[in-house]
């Protein structure tokens, strides 16, 4: 029986990104002597090693950066084809020692014609070599003039510097060691093709598709460039790494910037700097795992490689085992800290605009096909409610209906603080809907009386039985109302305590006539309050109070005394729940890797210990509460990811057990790191 890992063992093999699906590839634009193989291999060699110090798996290099792309009629001549099979030999030798797999360009004879390479090689031997499969001959190419196609190839195996490969553009690299490792190689045009010879590597089974690419710049070429990636990795589910030639081709006509970018199913993950006079490594961190997470969600991606199954049968697997470091190896890739939550402030306002306007949109078309012209909402003066009621707002807004058919009632208990309430106050008389305001606490004094509750006898007792007769004293009073003034009842609660089943089943906060908020993370709910407010689309006196409750405390206020009881306390950060909500449902990531991925993102604010028990707090409580999910009423989806209703995203039996997960958890992440 094999032993077990040491604690130091366990934390180096955690602390490692090959140990979560994730894998680093290199890219480089070295400077290229033009027509000097011998050269351009030392230059090529100088960034493996400094791969092989990075730890990546792969080392991307442009299009012919063994003999340089701008050297015209001399790819035809003997010496430097020769001089090519020298350099790779060189290559072939030194790679033995070298962990990165190299991915080269260079120009290769076969049966009388010479073909525009790129050449797999590692571990002392040249794995394979993909010939380009459509020649650009047109503006300035004119590669027709020295290369043959792909499709012109009549044999599947080449000699290379006395090595036999496979050749052909239909060769896959597939990592033996490494679940979901398989690579493919294309070069420069053939991405720029309606049907790039990807899209069918993709289907194949390729997770990362690589370019090789010379592509000279001209003004606006690399934003073109990008948009290809960032598209060719949507819509082939796929990882897109992409490396044009820069410094040293010959300028005599074309000049050339040496962009590197790599994309991950549309996320850009790195970026080298064009012009580059000193050109350096670019390092891509690829999540291979998510991106086949993905592809087992998609039925479209099996449908698509189901009807392209002849093309398919072309391609071939060449294994190699990647032998990868089980050392302490962290990202350098920046893991968004809020998911839901965009970083950059064009793309937030963007996300803010769409998300309030998903949420108006399915309140109006309920307010109209019910035909009801009155809502009530509880307005407690948190977040959640605050949020919900300018959405009804907006609608009532939209539908030209006056705002006082809304009716909102705050119902202080035995723990509302002034704050919470003067906001609710506040914001209603802003809105100018038919505020009311309904004291629960007799209600609630005399049902712990009937429950012969120890606090109704004044005893110091704050259970769950306490918590939910405010709940749910509040929501039936809400039902009741709606009843009487012909309307219907807007609920408040939202993703994330749906998530952590932080609401009171049944006649509670998690039940109402149509929830707004259903499908809106904590997280995101902060920002879209704070943009309303901004936009002032309910005057400056609402923008005021949006932004005093945007900046309050997060609290049920349940529990009385001197201090303000915390949700956050009970059931942890929404910043880190809403991160683990995100990795779990969305891509069904392990929760070690969850684990992992906040590490490398939070620890700058979380240490290690309190990320592993927050986590396995949410794995309890996810799978604890899914019968609360089982039974949500209708509401809109906003976020792609973690939306949680049995009729869309997320259908899961309420009996199961997390047992799994956190037995994963334990297994694969140490109980501490050093």
């Amino acid at each position: 029986m094999a032993s077990r890992k040491t604690q130091p063992e366990a934390a180096a093999r955690f602390a490692s990104l090959y140990a979560h699906g994730f894998v680093r590839v290199a890219a480089c634009a070295p400077i290229v002597t033009p027509a000097d193989p011998a050269a351009n291999a030392e230059a090529i060699l100088a960034f493996a090693r400094e791969a092989d110090a990075e730890k990546a798996a792969l080392l991307l290099t442009p299009e012919l950066s063994l003999s340089g792309y701008a050297i015209d009629d001399l790819l035809l001549q003997e010496p430097l084809l020769d001089a090519v099979e020298t350099a790779l030999a060189r290559l072939r030798a030194e790679s033995e020692g070298l962990f990165p797999l190299l991915v080269v360009g260079a120009p290769l004879r076969l049966k009388g014609a010479l073909y525009n390479c790129a050449v797999v090689i590692g571990r002392g031997e040249i794995l394979g070599v993909v010939p380009k499969s459509y020649l650009p001959n047109y503006r300035e190419y004119y590669e027709k003039r020295h290369f043959a196609c792909a499709a012109d190839a009549v044999e599947g195996v080449i000699n290379v510097a006395g090595d036999e490969a496979p050749f052909g553009p239909e060769l896959l690299f597939a990592a033996e060691d490494v679940r979901d490792l398989v690579f493919h190689a294309e070069i420069c045009e053939d991405f720029w093709a309606p049907v790039p010879p990807s899209s069918f590597a993709a289907l194949a089974g390729a997770t990362l598709l690589l370019n090789l690419s010379a592509s000279n710049v001209t003004i606006g070429k690399a934003e073109d460039r990008k948009v290809l990636c960032d598209s060719q990795s949507r819509r082939s589910v796929s990882a897109y790494v992409f490396a044009a030639a820069g410094v040293g081709e010959s300028t005599t006509d074309l000049a050339w910037d040496g962009q590197i970018v790599a994309y991950e199913m549309g996320d850009k993950i790195a970026e080298g700097e064009r012009f580059a006079r000193a050109p350096k490594l670019v390092i891509a961190d690829i999540d291979v795992a998510r991106v086949a997470a993905e592809r087992r969600r998609l039925s479209s991606f099996r449908d698509s490689a189901r009807a392209h199954q002849q093309a398919l049968a072309a391609f071939t697997v060449v294994p190699f085992v990647l032998g990868a470091p089980r050392d302490a190896t962290p990202l350098k890739r920046t893991i968004d800290r809020f998911p839901f939550v965009p970083d950059d402030a064009t793309r937030l306002d963007s996300d803010c605009f769409e998300a309030y306007n998903i949420q108006v949109a399915g309140l109006a078309e309920r307010i109209e096909a019910t035909g009801a012209k009155r809502v009530v909402i509880g307005v407690s003066g948190g977040l959640d409610s605050t949020h919900a009621l300018i959405v009804a707002a907006r609608a009532f807004d939209l539908l030209g209906l006056p705002r006082s058919s809304i009716i909102g009632v705050t119902m202080p208990g035995f723990a509302t603080s002034a704050a919470t309430k003067a906001n609710a106050w506040a914001l209603m008389n802003a809105l100018k809907i038919d505020a009311r305001e309904v004291s629960i606490a007799p209600l609630a004094q005399q049902m712990l009386s009937d429950l012969d509750h120890p606090a109704a006898r004044g005893e110091p007792v704050y259970d769950i039985a306490y918590e939910n007769v405010q709940a749910g004293l509040r929501t039936d009073y809400l039902f009741r109302l709606a009843n009487k003034e012909g309307g219907f009842v807007i609920g408040t609660g939202d993703l994330s305590e749906l998530a952590l089943g932080w609401c009171t089943y049944g006649v509670g906060d998690h039940m109402s006539h149509y929830n707004v908020n259903g499908g809106a993370p904590k997280t995101l709910i902060q920002h879209l309050i704070r943009w309303v407010a901004k936009q002032e689309l309910f005057g400056a006196e609402a923008s005021q109070t949006l932004l005093s409750v945007a900046g309050g405390p997060i609290t049920p206020e349940l529990i009385p005394g001197e201090t303000v009881q915390s949700t956050e306390a009970a059931i942890g950060p929404y910043e880190l729940q809403d991160f683990n909500l995100y990795w779990i449902t969305r891509f069904g990531a392990a929760p070690s890797k969850v684990l992992f991925l906040a590490w490398t993102a939070w620890s700058a604010k979380y240490d290690y210990a309190t990320l592993r028990h927050w986590l396995a707090v949410f794995l309890k409580r996810f799978f604890a509460n899914q019968y609360k999910r089982s039974a949500v009423p209708n509401g809109p989806k906003l976020v792609s990811g973690g939306a949680l209703s049995p009729r869309g995203d997320w259908r899961a039996p309420s009996d199961a057990s997390a047992a799994t997960w956190l037995a994963e958890l334990e297994r694969n992440s140490p109980a501490k790191l050093d």
